[in-house]
C-alpha cells in the first residue's frame, strides 16, 4: 500500500479520518469532484444528502477503479457541501458509512469540508474531490 495514515501526538484525534497521510507511491490520481449524478447524468437522492454523498463516493469508486485504484489509495478527500451547517453532520456521515458499506472499505483519509453557497447544479448537495496515490 502507498499510504500511511496517522494521527500525531499534538493534533486531536479525530473518529472519522486521520490527520496525516503519508504517501510513497509513484502514481498520482486526481478526480475532479463527483456529484450524485448516476451514468445517465440523473441526480441520485434529490433533497437527501446522505444519499448524495453516498452516491459521490460510489462514484469516486469508478473512477478509482479505471485508474486501477480503490479508497485504500485515496491519500485526500475534500467534501464541498452547500449551506454547511453542523446538523448535517449526521447525514453527511450516514452516506459516507453506506457507500463505505457497499464498497466494503473503512475511508480514512485527512479531509476537508468546506461549505458552499451552491454547486454546479441546484439539485446537487454535495461535491467530493480525491487525490489518490498508487504504487
Amino acid at each position: 500500500m502507498a499510504i500511511t495514515f496517522a494521527n500525531p501526538s499534538g493534533l486531536p484525534e479525530i473518529d472519522v479520518y486521520r490527520q496525516v497521510a503519508i504517501a510513497s507511491g509513484s502514481k498520482l490520481v486526481f478526480i475532479a469532484g463527483q456529484v450524485a449524478w448516476d451514468t445517465e447524468g440523473v441526480t441520485i437522492g434529490e433533497g437527501d444528502l446522505a444519499a448524495q454523498v453516498e452516491q459521490s463516493y460510489l462514484n469516486i469508486g469508478t473512477a478509482l477503479a479505471e485508474a486501477g485504484g480503490s479508497f485504500d489509495d485515496v491519500a485526500k478527500l475534500t467534501f464541498y457541501v452547500v449551506d454547511w451547517t453542523p446538523d448535517k453532520m449526521p447525514p453527511l456521515l450516514e452516506g459516507i458509512s453506506r457507500a463505505a458499506a457497499k464498497l466494503g472499505v473503512t475511508p480514512t483519509p485527512p479531509t476537508t469540508l468546506i461549505g458552499v453557497a451552491a454547486l454546479d447544479a441546484p439539485d446537487h448537495l454535495v461535491e467530493v474531490e480525491a487525490t489518490a496515490v498508487l504504487d
